[in-house]
């Protein structure tokens, strides 16, 4: 799997991981061509360039606005972005860092989410900068991301709301909703923007992978201080399973055993004591025995600490004389539920996570059902919206909460 690294010794903005991006092997021509043809976006030009500072090299990226910009609201950018020929996951992904963003703004001016309007952050620059950010991952093969602590500085920063305290209160709410490490780093300035901490909030998770380092890129900003103010990114395979980490969830076993003497009316109070035992999963498979006799194979996972619990059950009700019992990897995609509120009530919604990231949502079916039975509404209608609006969770980074 590959994976990247940010190393963000002296903060993380947009055009820093960017840039960090183009000089760990992004074509810059074919990000800009990408930019261009997906996104219905006019005003700007986009640039890099070779920089040194300090002795260290890397690639500034920079957005100059060529054209008069107005703010933009977060129903505006997710209109540009559901619009736009993005690759699905690159268009996911930027749909994600926004809604972040735009959860972090509504918290911070309370208003409700749709009335959140941007204004730094709606600027053409900040929406060329996170869009870039997914494609590059994309078009580098980058299936997670991964970040050391962030640093801040103190002081003052002027936005359109004023003089507000570094950090500023967004990257302040983004940093707090995804319990990000900080460390501080005695500058007067802001080293982490809310587009950097918007994208690594909602990408990222915080932790250093083992990984096989294949490229490694320097994305510099645009502030001068006492050293090379950029970004440094690892490019490289993991080693081994970065999916999880090490003695995270508990070791399982699979347990089967055949039968063909036993009422086939029994199978099902067998599989109720086995889930209600700890089985993770039961199921029934119709085979072909010695002497060409049938049966059913009945197997089970469960984990190891239950598996005397589970051998006992099979022994005592069911007509078996044995059972196997075989040591157990399994591959497994997170799972959380979220609550979503649909015209007619809510439904809850089960978010597949895959490296950190919400990948799919599916309705729960009983909760649709009930609405059905309440309304007397076609299941389907029920069933579609809570679908698309469990979609906005789609590209989001967020933990698990167990299999």
């Amino acid at each position: 799997m590959r994976v990247g690294y940010v190393d963000p010794f002296s903060g993380a903005s947009g055009d820093m991981l960017l840039g960090a991006l183009v000089d760990a092997g992004l074509p810059f021509d074919r990000l800009r061509e990408r930019l261009e043809t997906g996104l219905e976006l006019s005003g700007y030009e986009l640039s890099a360039q070779r920089v040194e500072q300090h002795g260290l090299t890397g690639t500034r990226v920079t957005v100059r606005v060529t054209e008069p910009q107005l703010a933009r609201s977060w129903r505006e950018i997710r209109s540009l972005l559901e619009r736009s020929t993005l690759p699905q996951t690159a268009r996911a992904q930027a749909l994600a860092v926004f809604h972040s963003l735009a959860e972090a703004e509504a918290q911070v001016h309370g208003v409700p989410l749709d009335e959140v309007h941007f204004h730094e952050l709606g600027a053409v620059d900040s929406i060329v900068d996170i869009v870039g950010i997914a494609l590059g991952l994309e078009l580098l093969g980058v299936e997670a991301l991964y970040s050391g602590p962030l640093p801040l500085g103190r002081g003052f920063v002027q936005t359109q709301h004023g003089l507000l305290p570094i950090p500023a209160p967004a990257t302040a709410a983004l940093l707090v909703a995804s319990r990000a490490p900080i460390r501080p780093l005695e500058v007067e300035a802001e080293l982490v923007t809310p587009t950097g901490a918007a994208v690594l909030a909602t990408v990222a998770r915080f932790q250093q992978p083992l990984m096989r380092v294949e490229a490694v890129g320097y994305g510099f900003g645009t502030r001068e201080l006492p050293w090379p103010n950029a970004l440094r990114l690892w490019i490289g395979e993991a080693i081994g399973d970065a999916r999880r980490l090490p003695g995270e969830g508990p070791e399982e076993v699979l347990l089967e055993a055949n039968i063909d003497d036993m009422n086939p009316e029994f199978f099902e109070p067998l599989m109720d004591r086995l889930f209600e035992a700890g089985a993770l999963d039961v199921w029934l498979e119709p085979i072909t025995l010695k002497r060409s006799r049938p049966g059913t194979k009945v197997s089970a996972i469960c984990p190891a600490a239950d598996q005397a619990a589970l051998e006992r059950i099979f022994i005592e009700h069911s007509s078996t004389f044995g059972v196997r019992a075989l040591p157990l990897e399994r591959l497994k995609a997170g799972r959380r539920t979220e609550q979503i509120a649909t015209r007619w009530g809510d439904v809850r919604v089960k978010l597949k996570l895959w490296h950190g990231r919400v990948i799919d949502a599916v309705p729960e079916y009983r909760d649709c059902l009930a609405i059905h039975q309440r309304t007397g509404l076609p299941i389907r209608l029920v069933y579609n919206e809570a679908a698309r609006i469990g979609e906005s969770w789609i590209g989001r980074r967020v933990e698990h909460e167990g299999d």
